[in-house]
């Protein structure tokens, strides 16, 4: 058995989904473990992970409005909002999706499905840079 981890540093352009699919791919191959376990970790309260299709671009613009529509931004519209009006939000979209995802692992790279790409889901209106934490188990 053996293990690798990692930290990827993700830069952000503000709300929305930044695909990091490939660079995944790409540590996970060069840890040359066949098979086991991926797991990914965003190290934030106010972002998040996803596996989502990857295809059809209007999948990524559709969620992005729900979870606005779900969680608006507003002065006063929440107790918290320290750092502004899309302080809360992001948390609370963030806390409606996943900060940690677990992915096995065949044949050297992670089996995802053939639409299925991973995003980090940014919840602030500003530009963040970003930490995955990952993390890869097997043989």
């Amino acid at each position: 058995m053996r293990q690798a981890e990692s930290t990827l540093v993700v830069e952000t352009r503000g709300a929305g989904l930044v695909d990091v699919t490939r660079r995944v791919v790409d540590w996970v191959g060069a840890q040359r473990i066949g098979a086991g376990l991926l797991t990914l970790f965003v190290r934030h309260t106010s972002a998040s992970l996803l596996i989502q299709e990857n295809a059809d671009p209007r999948v990524l613009a559709d969620l992005d409005a729900f979870f606005a529509k779900t969680a608006p931004e507003g002065r006063h519209l929440y107790r918290h909002d320290d750092e502004g009006p899309d302080d809360m939000p992001a948390h609370i979209k963030a806390a409606l999706t996943c900060t940690s995802i677990g992915i096995p692992v065949s044949g050297g790279r992670p089996a995802l499905g053939t639409w299925q790409g991973i995003f980090l889901f940014e919840h602030r209106s500003r530009p963040h840079v970003r930490e995955l934490q990952l993390h890869v188990v097997g043989e």
